[in-house]
């Protein structure tokens, strides 16, 4: 399952913690990336948040997984976590039939 989640910054923390923890932060992103489980990792353009996509069996894997990330352990981020699945409009467009004879604009 591909899983977006989407980091917020809690009120509590503060710019020295997020130093003490960076490095270990960094190694962590960077095992699960090198075990498949991180696909895609950004920074917002719009402020310093992260937003991942993750390949998880489940939410509740992605919330553990997670966890297990230094920062959220310090209570200093937490993650909007959202499941992902495939677009299915556009099988409009192979629904023949159907399109002849429909005009909706959707």
């Amino acid at each position: 399952m591909k899983i977006l989640a989407i980091e917020h910054e809690l009120s509590n923390s503060s710019a020295d913690q997020f130093k003490e923890y960076a490095r270990a932060e960094a190694l962590k992103v960077w095992e699960l990336q090198q075990s498949s489980v991180i696909r895609e990792i950004y920074f917002r353009a719009d402020r310093d948040e992260a937003v991942l996509v993750l390949e998880c069996e489940s939410i509740s894997e992605a919330q553990e997984i997670l966890g297990t990330l230094p920062f959220v352990g310090s209570n200093l981020i937490s993650f909007e976590i959202i499941p992902l699945k495939a677009y299915p409009g556009l099988a409009r467009l192979f629904d023949s039939e159907k399109s002849q004879n429909d005009n909706r604009q959707y």
